[in-house]
């Protein structure tokens, strides 16, 4: 299970290649980051669509990498910008992986016949 308290959380702004695994995921952390990805850090990416995440995270002895893919609804993130990574606060990190659900109840359905009585 994921743990985030007491981690500093980078997030990956714009979009990432899902097709990344470990090995790649950990090259962008060193190279586009400046970090090391053996940090007591997790790294977190998202794709172009906006519905899959992955958050890289080592663990003393080895990698572990987590993997979300929403059936409904988007994450709210970050474009790149003059920024390549944003740095959140374990809150905020749960806010933004919380984010589609609540962006989901919100939702209300389109009206497509309106009658004026």
């Amino acid at each position: 299970m994921l743990k985030i308290d007491g981690k500093k959380a980078y997030l990956a702004c714009g979009r990432t290649d899902m097709r990344k695994s470990i090995n790649g995921l950990a090259a962008i952390v060193e190279s586009s980051f400046h970090l090391d990805p053996f940090s007591e850090a997790i790294f977190v990416f998202c794709n172009r669509n906006r519905d899959r995440i992955k958050i890289l995270e080592w663990d003393c002895d080895g990698f572990w990498l987590y993997f979300k893919r929403l059936e409904k609804g988007r994450f709210r993130w970050p474009t790149e910008g003059s920024e390549a990574t944003m740095t959140l606060t374990p809150e905020e990190l749960q806010i933004l992986l919380g984010g589609a659900k609540v962006e989901l109840k919100l939702k209300r359905k389109e009206v497509s016949e309106r009658w004026v009585i």
